[in-house]
């Protein structure tokens, strides 16, 4: 089926040049995987801004972290010498270094970029005013390597964001909230590691909270959808699979993920999600689900919403890419903010009808 979604004419909308970077030693590799709100008439997106440090040293690599000091949190950053190192590091994959124990098993011990959550504000939806300093930024030992991929639920006067946090102890996702984007208030892990990709339904089913999480087994299993519910948002139980890769696919037979929370409309609740081939090829798909139900999906495209095809979503900081976390429904025009290639922020949009099409209704 071909579906009818329109990639915006001033994409990218967002790029690493329009990002002031949060310290003088850094620069910006990337600015993507927004979050999106509406509040006080303007369209607000939480961007991920991803930093690394500037450095001419030949044959060295400087990590950016934050570290505790003295009661408070300040960013550091940690140098190694790839030659001196060359044994006990891998750097070959320019995202991380690589521990390799003795036993020559490899492992995550550094990323190369720091995370934080940047505002950014706009009238229109299309043209943003960036704000020059982090909404967000890493002050505990569970962020200590980022805070990742923002996506914002609002529930009456509180938007809820939730962050994936990285630190040496893993990939964990972190609940924040705010009521006017000017301070937030940090609410804990509410999913230990290894987890990201979690969003928050906007209203209570059943006099319940649900969650959408995607837990990253290592050696059984593969990265699927779960659901989860909540009294409180803050403990989660009664966890059951939602959605699984497909290994009879030939887009999403990698990995599948959530993208931005859901929207209600009178057939239900819709998703857009991202999915992954073996070859880690990002798509954007979209299913619904039952609306007293968030367990049970009615419907499912079997084709993506949008792949990777223009040179911004192929070629970045990670090629062939389109992941989305915030979307806003204006009328029956959905738009959906979605990160190009690890590296910039797009525009794509779809009709409701469209959506409904997409789904054989």
């Amino acid at each position: 089926m071909d579906i009818k979604i329109r990639r915006h004419l001033e994409n990218p909308l967002i790029v690493p040049e329009d990002i002031k970077p949060s310290h003088e030693e850094f620069k910006v590799e990337g600015v993507f995987n927004a979050g999106a709100a509406l509040h006080e008439g303007e369209v607000i997106l939480l961007l991920r801004v991803a930093e690394s440090v500037k450095s001419n040293e030949a044959g060295k690599v400087r990590i950016p972290v934050v570290h505790e000091c003295s009661g408070s949190w300040e960013t550091t950053t940690v140098l190694l010498d790839r030659h001196q190192k060359k044994n006990e590091y891998d750097f070959t994959d320019s995202r991380v270094v690589t521990k390799i124990d003795s036993q020559g098993n490899k492992y995550t011990r550094y990323i190369t970029s720091l995370s934080h959550i940047r505002l950014a504000r706009s009238r229109d939806g299309v043209h943003f005013r960036i704000e020059d300093k982090p909404f967000i930024y890493p002050e505990s030992k569970y962020e200590a390597w980022g805070v990742e991929d923002p996506r914002v639920t609002q529930m009456g006067d509180w938007y809820y964001i939730t962050c994936s946090v990285v630190s040496e102890y893993g990939v964990a996702v972190a609940l924040f909230r705010t009521r006017d984007f000017k301070s937030h208030e940090r609410l804990g892990i509410i999913f230990p590691p290894e987890n990201k990709d979690v969003y928050l339904f906007p209203e209570k089913i059943n006099g319940l909270y649900y969650a959408y999480h995607r837990p990253v087994p290592r050696d059984i299993g593969r990265p699927n959808m779960w659901v989860a519910d909540s009294e409180d948002l803050i403990h989660w139980g009664n966890h059951r699979l939602l959605l699984s890769a497909d290994s009879r696919s030939s887009w999403e037979n990698g990995r599948v993920g959530g993208g931005a929370p859901p929207f209600k409309t009178e057939k239900g609740w819709i998703h857009i999600y991202h999915a992954a081939d073996r070859n880690d090829r990002y798509c954007l798909g979209a299913f619904l689900t039952d609306s007293m139900h968030p367990d049970k999906i009615l419907r499912k495209t079997r084709t993506p919403l949008l792949e990777p095809e223009t040179d911004y979503e192929k070629y970045g900081f990670f090629n062939h890419v389109v992941f989305a976390c915030g979307i806003i429904c204006d009328g029956d025009k959905v738009r959906i903010y979605y990160g190009a290639a690890d590296q910039r922020i797009a525009l794509a949009e779809i009709e409701l009808g469209e959506l409904y099409r997409a789904f054989g209704l």
